[in-house]
């Protein structure tokens, strides 16, 4: 746009007030930003206008328009609920879902500038993303959550009235303290349709009320035991193990389980699974989205649809969110997902445009290609953040935030730096960061692995531990305690190292 036709341009909004016909007219702006100038592909959009109360309620339902009951999510509300009336605490400026229509939430004390960041942020960087990485497209059903969070929501009231709440609410304790380790991490049969869950619970039900489990049903005969025998190895060949997914182990063999209790546990691994694309991917989808709000609104104020005040309002919340504490801030908490995404991928947009000798070397394929879109789009659509940080992650950036690598040896008396600002310690410095960010090293690797049929019937679990790190006692004895509840019987677990 020229300087003519930019002074000849009237903002879309004047001061902090807002109206709906505001909202829809600036994000018809974005829209058109992001589509003509990022190729961005998204969802239908849905805005939602919502009170702080209804934000604190979205914050305790882990970001859910539609949840169960339970009280943890009571205990979220009532301990964020008091630290934002003490102003001990700030809440999101909105709270998106990875749904067909991507609904948005925004907060109604929010100024028009505001809202136009978080529409710009939110409702167009999150959707693109949620809608094109590869994660979200394999493990989610954007289309079909919202039927099936009002599915499991009925569902667990009518069990409520059935069984009543205290049964109920045992069965989500333990489900909700094995989530972690209810997730399928790695590519199986295409997951089934959200929508169609209801109808195929129907049929479960009426099989399950039928049968009898199968664990039962091979009580040992001493006048047939080489039989027994082949019949035992068969049917652990059978339960496919080891098996990761403790809740699917459970909702299909435990042999204590009443079928509304196994449906009860598959409620809660598919939530479990439906967020486990986002644990893998917080860098990422922040990076993209504040990338993608920073270029649409710089956008609209070249071609003077936004105001200096508006864009001054807007720069100042972008810069907070952005804010990253040095390591010896006492502020300091680790890396901030926003700064350290956003960075990288302004960083891409440097090399592709106007790179340096040392980004040639890093980056052959890309350093001076100007071709930064198609870069990140397809960096957006086919990494997580552990392979973003290890293919993009430059000398650069490792510089602008001071990093640097600590080996931490429970047998060295001190500390050691291990990777410093040199060719040597950018790789250390690059491995060590990315490592960090792979959830597969952050969270203990527990399977099934054995379960004898014929004695006591204990569960034998094996914890591989990784760099030697071993689980914490009290924690690791009272979620053994919920996997107990859950299979009836003694759950033996052995520390392996990898």
């Amino acid at each position: 746009m020229t300087q003519a036709a930019r002074k000849s341009a009237s903002p879309l909004f004047e001061g902090a007030d807002w109206t709906f016909d505001t909202l829809r007219r600036v994000h018809d702006a974005i829209e058109m930003v992001a589509r003509k100038d990022l190729a961005l592909d998204f969802y239908t959009n849905q805005i939602e206008i919502i009170s702080s109360e209804q934000m604190l309620d979205a914050y305790s339902s882990i970001g859910m328009p539609l949840m169960y009951r339970h009280w943890s999510f009571g205990k979220h509300f009532m301990q964020s609920e008091r630290s934002y009336r003490k102003g001990a605490m700030g809440l999101a400026y909105e709270i998106v879902i990875n749904s067909d229509p991507c609904i948005s939430y925004c907060m109604e004390e929010n100024s028009m500038a505001m809202q136009t960041l978080v529409m710009a942020h939110a409702a167009f960087g999150h959707n693109h993303f949620f809608k094109t990485n590869h994660l979200f497209r394999q493990w989610t059903d954007a289309a079909g959550i919202l039927d099936y969070l009002e599915y499991a929501r009925g569902y667990i009231a009518d069990c409520e009235e059935a069984h009543g709440p205290s049964a109920v609410e045992d069965i989500l304790d333990a489900g909700h303290a094995l989530m972690p380790n209810g997730v399928f991490r790695y590519r199986r049969k295409q997951p089934p349709s959200l929508r169609q869950e209801q109808e195929r619970q129907r049929e479960r039900r009426a099989h399950e009320e039928q049968a009898v489990s199968y664990l039962w049903s091979i009580l040992p005969d001493t006048a047939h035991t080489s039989k027994t025998d082949a019949q035992i190895r068969e049917r652990k060949r059978e339960l496919h193990l080891p098996e990761e997914n403790l809740l699917y182990f459970l909702e299909h063999y435990s042999p204590v389980l009443q079928p509304w209790q196994r449906e009860v546990l598959r409620i809660i691994r598919n939530i479990a699974q439906y967020f486990y694309p986002q644990k893998q991917t917080k860098l990422m989808n922040e990076g993209c989205a504040c990338f993608v709000h920073f270029h649409i609104i710089n956008t609209l104020h070249e071609q003077g649809l936004l105001s200096d005040g508006a864009m001054l309002e807007i720069l100042h919340n972008h810069t907070n969110v952005l804010f990253q504490p040095d390591f010896d801030d006492p502020r300091f908490s680790g890396i901030n997902p926003y700064a350290l995404g956003f960075a990288m991928m302004q960083d891409i947009q440097r090399i592709c445009n106007d790179p340096r000798e040392e980004d040639r070397a890093w980056f052959p394929d890309i350093a001076g290609s100007r071709d930064w879109k198609n870069v990140l789009a397809e960096a957006w659509a086919n990494y997580r953040d552990e392979s973003f940080i290890q293919q993009f992650l430059s000398p650069a950036v490792m510089r602008r935030f001071r990093m640097f690598a600590l080996s931490d040896n429970a047998d060295d008396p001190f500390y050691l730096v291990s990777g410093i600002h040199d060719e040597r310690g950018f790789h250390v410095i690059r491995d060590t960061l990315a490592q960090n960010h792979d959830v597969a090293s952050l969270e203990p690797h527990i399977e099934v692995v054995d379960v004898d049929l014929l004695g006591d019937r204990c569960l034998k679990l094996q914890h591989v531990k990784r760099n030697g790190v071993t689980l914490d006692d009290e924690q690791r004895d009272a979620t053994l305690a919920h996997l107990e509840r859950l299979w009836g019987y003694d759950v033996a677990l052995e520390a392996v190292e990898s």
